[in-house]
């Protein structure tokens, strides 16, 4: 089995958002904003295939995921 595509937002010391890729050295992007951030985010995944994005807040706890198509989502429910 394959490791799932994932992706997460976070803010920087300086005030600016990452999106990183779990265990790389460097941001795969930077951006000014939270939202900005988690756009660029999808779109990383969905060029790369798919997979889960992750936004963690402040405090480092992950307040939101998304699976992004064609993604392998656990549930399948909507929603």
């Amino acid at each position: 089995m394959t490791t799932p595509n994932r992706r997460t937002v976070q803010r920087r010391d300086d005030g600016n958002y990452e999106v990183r890729k779990p265990g790389a050295s460097r941001a795969s992007a930077v951006e000014p904003t939270q939202r900005d951030a988690i756009a660029r985010g999808r779109n990383i995944l969905a060029n790369d295939g798919g997979g889960e994005l992750a936004v963690r807040g402040n405090n480092g706890q992950i307040r939101a995921q998304d699976t992004i198509a064609p993604g392998n989502d656990p549930r399948s429910s909507k929603g």
